[in-house]
């Protein structure tokens, strides 16, 4: 009785897309921004809400008319305000599309923006400046007009310097993502490339498990026994439409 044919070796590519998806399993784990980019929302979330908030609240009397009480919001406080929560709020998608190099520049940007943001309520909160001479300017108060009160409130300067400190850590973590952690091969990272390639491997360890089946169904193919593969090949087998659990493929 002739020995069974020895199955063709498959071509190269076979090879390489799974020498590739082993490379790809031993690489470092991708570091996911996901703690800047919770901290980013927070700061944006915080930075609107203080702009909302009433900052200074303004009582004055000019003698001819009743007297008037102004509310100075974070938005009038500092026009600044809301357009950096914007920004911040905008930069999380950056993050998500950027690697590499790119996503570190766009971490030091971001600290610098959160230093700025953080600059009004710092002063509030600390009493620099001139507090009511920019009450009065901002209020477009007459040139008759006099300041019976000036009340300040902590609470919005307070949150406003919180989403900044926010805001400047996850810069700071951006800034310090390793790149060998941040970006992996174009290819495998591509859902497409990824499923292509998982049904060409499936095809391939049945494509060889069929012939030494068919002749020897008691002894184990030592040319196919390469490891099993990995959970993530089998997922992508079985989204590409190949059944990776068929060990006969012909037979349907």
């Amino acid at each position: 009785m002739s020995s069974p044919e020895t199955p063709a070796p498959q071509p190269d590519s076979h090879h390489d897309d799974a020498e590739a998806a082993d490379a790809e399993q031993t690489a470092p784990t991708r570091k996911s921004p996901i703690g800047p980019v919770l901290l980013l929302a927070l700061a944006a979330a915080a930075l609107w809400g203080s702009s909302r908030m009433t900052w200074v609240t303004l009582k004055s009397s000019d003698g001819l008319t009743e007297p008037r009480t102004h509310h100075l919001d974070g938005g009038v406080w500092f026009g600044a305000l809301t357009p950096l929560a914007l920004v911040l709020l905008a930069s999380i998608a950056a993050v998500l599309a950027a690697r590499g190099w790119l996503r570190r520049l766009l971490g030091v940007v971001i600290a610098i923006v959160a230093a700025v943001a953080a600059v009004p309520g710092f002063a509030m909160l600390t009493h620099h400046g001139n507090t009511s001479e920019r009450a009065v300017r901002l209020a477009e108060l007459p040139a008759r007009a006099q300041v019976d009160q000036l009340t300040t409130a902590g609470l919005p300067a307070l949150l406003s310097v919180l989403g900044a400190l926010a805001a400047f850590v996850a810069g700071v973590l951006l800034a310090r993502m390793p790149e060998t952690t941040a970006r992996l091969s174009g290819k495998y990272d591509n859902p497409v490339f990824r499923r292509a390639s998982a049904a060409e491997q499936v095809a391939a360890r049945q494509a060889k498990a069929a012939p030494r089946q068919s002749d020897t169904p008691d002894q184990p193919d030592e040319s196919v026994a390469t490891g099993p593969l990995s959970e993530r090949v089998l997922w992508d087998a079985l989204d590409a439409g190949a059944d990776p659990t068929d060990d006969d493929p012909g037979r349907r």
